[in-house]
């Protein structure tokens, strides 16, 4: 048997520090757990990665309205997340946080070999961004002049980018999901990745300049990367990459990434492009579920509706709340 055929990696999404675990966290984590449990009984070798995303626009400003930087402000929220998964008996292999200098050296190696490949040149951006979701989006693509996801406002921003051509992997990303079906599920959140992608691609920027509270490109004074090249290079610092090769070669490609639908495009667009560019094998399946809902309406902290999963653990148990989680 194949080395790999005897692995198995499944992730969960590094979670943002700008706010403390709910049960939405729960929910993707205890079913990974629950993925990576049966696994082990099926005598595989397996690496369950969770872990924190630490970088980025909103961390830097959460920071600022608590009066700390944004490293403490991220190691204290850092705490309620591993104190979430201890109370809820998950089962990880490793816990990545991305400003951790093994996830670093990672992420300046990928941008290296997709810049030496072409893939990265240096530009000017103009567009509306979404500081919550970290994303740019055309006028057109605007809501009532809000951002289509989440729908709170955006800012127009213009900078001197870094681009990462994008648009060269529409054709291969589609080709890629004809031959392997699985690799998005389920099967209408596919549907939507596939229709996005006969849309055609832009190039997608992937630095900026009005914050600092990031990886610095290598090589581009003033700028940092774009979170989510910054943030997707996870998955890779935990199998190994770049200098680890044994453990690359037994781990990568990852098997499963659970994921919710709001950050589908990331993982089954952005993702796989970043991989092609650099040569590397793309993950196997990504999985998008959906939200946890009240009457309908996605939870959030702003109406008060959140529910905070170490207080139900506390509650009704670890194994009660797992097992609402996924029957539900």
């Amino acid at each position: 048997m194949p080395e790999k055929e005897k692995t198995f990696y499944v992730t969960t999404p590094i979670y943002y520090v700008n706010d403390v675990p709910h049960i939405g966290h729960a929910y993707t984590t205890v079913a990974a757990d629950c993925v990576a449990r049966y696994k082990r009984l099926k005598g595989l070798e397996v690496l369950f990665l969770t872990g924190t995303d630490e970088h980025g626009q909103k961390v830097e400003k959460a920071a600022l309205a608590a009066g700390v930087t944004p490293k403490e402000f991220a190691d204290r929220v850092v705490v309620r997340f591993k104190e979430a998964w201890d109370r809820l008996a998950v089962s990880n292999d490793d816990f990545i946080r991305t400003t951790e200098q093994r996830h670093k050296k990672a992420v300046e190696h990928l941008w290296e070999v997709v810049r030496k490949n072409g893939d990265i040149y240096l530009g000017e951006y103009e567009d509306w961004y979404c500081t919550p979701c970290e994303s740019f989006w055309t006028e057109t693509q605007l809501k009532d002049g809000r951002c289509p996801d989440c729908g709170r406002p955006v800012e127009k921003l213009k900078e001197e980018s870094y681009f990462f051509r994008l648009s060269k992997y529409s054709e291969p990303l589609l080709k890629h999901i004809e031959k392997n079906p699985d690799f998005i599920s389920p099967e209408y959140r596919r549907n939507e990745i596939v229709s996005f992608l006969k849309e055609g691609l832009r190039d997608l920027s992937v630095s900026r300049t009005t914050f600092s509270w990031g990886v610095p490109v290598p090589n581009g004074p003033g700028h940092v990367m774009y979170v989510w090249f910054d943030a997707l290079t996870n998955y890779l610092t935990a199998a190994g990459y770049p200098d680890d090769i044994k453990k690359s070669c037994r781990m990568w490609p990852a098997d499963f990434h659970i994921i919710g639908k709001d950050i589908l495009r990331f993982h089954a667009v952005y993702w796989p492009a970043i991989l092609m560019s650099a040569g590397l094998s793309l993950p196997r399946r990504v999985f998008a579920h959906g939200w946890w809902t009240i009457d309908g309406a996605k939870m959030s902290k702003s109406k008060g509706n959140v529910v905070d999963p170490i207080e139900m653990a506390a509650t009704y148990g670890a194994d009660q709340f797992r097992y609402f989680l996924l029957r539900e």
